[in-house]
């Protein structure tokens, strides 16, 4: 019996959810490992999942979860709520947090590089470029310290 497009959206919801739920622990483990205090906001319509108090200070932490393929870690800036694209902003938090399952790794980029108007994505670079291109590359690893 095939499945109905109502079903397979629900399920895709379902797998969705599970990852950024994924993705949310992760970071949050991190950020604890590294001696901060976490706070969560109550109810889903924050623009920021975390609260971390952080040297002193708090910050606004959104959280996503992706799977690079080994060579770019692909950022979302942005979600998806109710049909309707928000693009995180400078305004909006203070740090945007992602959790690579392939490579197990937490990446903390600064909400400076979103800019007034958000933008859909941030390319992390893992490897070198096959065309060897050395300028405007945001390496991976530069963004595990925080």
């Amino acid at each position: 019996m095939p499945i109905s497009a109502e079903v397979f959206i629900i399920n895709v919801m379902a797998i969705k959810k599970a990852q950024g739920d994924l993705g949310e622990a992760m970071i949050m483990a991190e950020v604890m490992k590294r001696g901060y205090k976490v706070a969560l906001p109550v109810g889903e319509d924050w623009r920021y999942d975390m609260i971390v108090l952080r040297k002193g200070k708090l910050e606004r932490i959104q959280c996503k979860f992706t799977k690079s393929k080994g060579d770019i870690v692909t950022v979302r800036c942005r979600s998806l709520n109710n049909w309707n694209e928000i693009r995180y902003c400078d305004k909006d938090i203070d740090w945007l947090a992602v959790y690579d399952q392939t490579t197990d790794q937490c990446y903390f980029i600064n909400a400076s590089m979103l800019g007034k108007l958000g933008r859909a994505t941030i390319s992390l670079r893992l490897t070198p470029t096959k065309n060897k291109q050395k300028k405007l590359i945001l390496w991976a690893k530069d963004y595990v310290e925080w």
